[in-house]
């Protein structure tokens, strides 16, 4: 999209139209804060006003259960494996960060501290394995909540790139 259009794309989609509206020199627009970060139609509805849903896995769960047409026992169980993920997923990024910090504390000293480092570097496989065994296990799930025909489609997603696991 072209950046000049971004304002003009903001004020359709959150309604506000100024079309035709004078302004004085001098006078505050106050009415950009109003629907600078706005959002419109069913996205409001989520907690917040931000569409999310219950732990972050509404808008995955929703594109999975209308590409995959899943019925509602397989969305629940769906809804419980998107959830562990990433749960999972956000261990790994505080791990992640733990891991930066130990080896900042390595380095920083007037001696390399390779114990230190030894430990981040542990640390950061530790949390590698965990995901990947997430991950399998999930797959593993996913495996038996779908049908063949299902297992298609979503194996199409992955390998199109379109869904990244």
């Amino acid at each position: 999209m072209y950046p000049g259009f971004i304002p003009h794309w903001k004020r359709q989609r959150c309604g506000e139209s100024r079309a035709g509206a004078a302004w004085e020199p001098g006078e505050r627009r106050e009415w950009r804060r109003a629907w600078a970060y706005g959002m419109a139609g069913e996205e409001e509805s989520g907690a917040f006003g931000f569409g999310g849903g219950a732990f972050g896995v509404r808008r995955p769960l929703r594109f999975l259960a209308y590409k995959l047409q899943l019925e509602e026992a397989q969305i629940g169980e769906l809804a419980k494996i998107l959830d562990e993920i990433k749960t999972e997923r956000a261990q790994a990024a505080v791990d992640h960060r733990r891991a930066l910090s130990t080896f900042a504390d390595a380095i920083s000293g007037e001696v390399f501290d390779r114990a230190k480092a030894e430990a981040g570097a542990k640390m950061r496989l530790d949390s590698a394995d965990r995901l990947r065994a997430a991950v399998v296990t999930a797959l593993g799930r996913l495996h038996e909540l779908l049908d063949p025909s299902q297992r298609a489609r979503l194996a199409y997603l992955i390998r199109t790139g379109t869904l990244s696991i």
